[in-house]
């Protein structure tokens, strides 16, 4: 081989690997961190989640500081570079942050602490890897680094209820990535690549069945890991069955990349197609929202309500998915939408970790007297994911729904609206008790009430916000 022609390669790769150091940073810190947590004592096991806090903490910084200003690609146009993975990157890395604040009375000192953490980084890095993926193997490859390190985390604590949670998690998970695998060889075969831009050119040469099949089997797996219709059953169950750190990261942290990569596989490789795949995203968007809502009304578990809560807000989200190639707000209201819900969802779940013994909703009956601020969270939090202004979500929710007008989809748009107004009634069910007298509470965790009190305050900070936050992300995705 030429050497020059063999510099030029080793050139091109280091470039392509410095565009990845959030990525990188993830991964390197999982491996180094299990190598470290190997050696060191369980006294000393806090040393690793203070390395994953730090690199979590130097990724943020990178993805701001090199915030892409055009769509790029690396890796021969298998990964993009562009606002969605970059908005990824700063909702994702936000959100282990909270995670890492909220778990640490549960793991602190716990002999399996380093694996706890190592397991948070590798989902985390999978759903970053699930958003930015530009070709069908890789964006399977992270379906797997998402989803088998949480099927870990939720049998984390070995006990009945953990176990049963995660062979359902897992089972389901592995039915439906078979699925999307066999969607994925559909696709494959009949656009001739892997890769979405081969796919683009070619979808619409495809016979029309075989690319439907191969698309509603892709979109099967996705569906799973956002955890909307008909892939949600396991959230209800795993969110109960499992502690309330890992029902916080399995309802948002795989949520985000998967919503963007619903989002890029529909308005890339799919929309060549000439399959009515709007239509179909915006029946599933609505089916979710509306289900979602119905199984939130009579819970009184918290855990179940928030799980249930999860998965309308994501028929929410996949709103901006069904207009993404007619109307120019989708992608940036998406992306505002999906990062002040994991803030706001992560808040919520940051209440109920520092009061660990409060389950049902009366449990919290006396919150306003005894913890003030705390209940002012929760209230902030729970509003917040219904879209009461100034919050984030109000923000997010009000572009989706601009977008979904802009498009014409008004049925859609009604249908949204009615649901909104619906989930007031049982946000209201948990927040009415909290505001009333009642017996002492336990003392909160002063980690939890914290994480509770910077996510509430951060999700008004989205919300007033939002003008210049929209302007940040106003950038194109990686188009063939």
């Amino acid at each position: 081989m030429n050497p020059d022609m063999t510099e030029d390669m080793a050139a091109t790769m280091l470039a392509d690997l410095g565009m990845l150091m959030p990525e990188l940073l993830l991964a390197g810190t999982a491996v180094l961190g299990l190598l470290l947590g190997s050696f060191l004592p369980r006294h000393r096991q806090w040393l690793v989640r203070a390395l994953a806090a730090a690199a979590t903490v130097a990724a943020l910084v990178y993805t701001v500081v090199d915030w892409p200003q055009e769509p790029a690609s690396v890796f021969s146009g298998t990964y993009a570079i562009d606002t969605a993975t970059a908005a990824t990157r700063l909702a994702v890395l936000v959100s282990v942050l909270l995670v890492l604040a909220m778990a640490s009375p549960q793991i602190a000192g716990h002999a399996r602490e380093t694996e706890f953490v190592i397991l948070l980084l590798l989902g985390a890095l999978g759903a970053v890897l699930l958003a930015g993926a530009n070709d069908l193997l890789l964006m399977a490859a992270a379906y797997l680094l998402a989803s088998v390190p949480l099927y870990a985390l939720v049998a984390f604590a070995k006990d009945s209820l953990g176990t049963e949670a995660s062979l359902k998690y897992y089972l389901l998970g592995a039915l439906l990535g078979t699925v999307m695998l066999f969607g994925v060889m559909i696709l494959a075969g009949v656009g001739t690549g892997s890769d979405y831009t081969t796919l683009h050119h070619m979808a619409g040469m495809a016979p029309a069945v075989a690319a439907a099949v191969g698309v509603v089997a892709v979109l099967a797996g996705l569906l799973f890991k956002a955890g909307a219709v008909p892939g949600h059953f396991w959230v209800p169950d795993v969110t109960e069955g499992t502690s309330p750190a890992v029902g916080a990261i399995v309802t948002t942290i795989p949520k985000i990349g998967a919503v963007v990569a619903l989002y890029r596989f529909a308005a890339v490789p799919v929309a060549s197609t000439g399959l009515d795949w709007p239509l179909l995203i915006a029946v599933l968007a609505a089916v979710t929202m509306t289900l979602g809502n119905l199984g939130a009304f009579f819970q009184t578990n918290v855990r179940r309500l928030l799980a249930y809560s999860t998965i309308s807000q994501v028929g929410y989200l996949l709103m901006a998915v069904a207009v993404a190639e007619q109307a120019d707000l989708a992608l940036s209201s998406l992306l505002l939408y999906v990062a002040a819900y994991a803030v706001t969802n992560l808040g919520a779940f940051a209440v109920v970790c520092a009061l660990p013994q409060a389950h049902t909703l009366d449990d919290f009956r006396g919150l306003r007297r005894h913890h003030p601020w705390l209940a002012v969270s929760l209230a902030v939090c729970l509003l917040g994911l219904v879209g009461t202004p100034p919050t984030g979500v109000f923000a997010g929710k009000l572009t989706v729904f601009t977008a979904t007008a802009d498009a014409g989809l008004w049925w859609l748009l009604v249908i949204a609206a009615v649901n909104t107004v619906a989930s007031v009634f049982y946000y209201l069910r948990w927040i009415v008790p909290a505001m009333r007298s009642g017996d002492d509470l336990p003392h909160p965790g002063r980690t939890g009430t914290l994480t509770a009190y910077v996510a509430a305050v951060v999700s008004i900070v989205v919300g007033l916000a939002a003008g210049p936050v929209l302007a940040a992300i106003d950038g194109g995705l990686l188009r063939p």
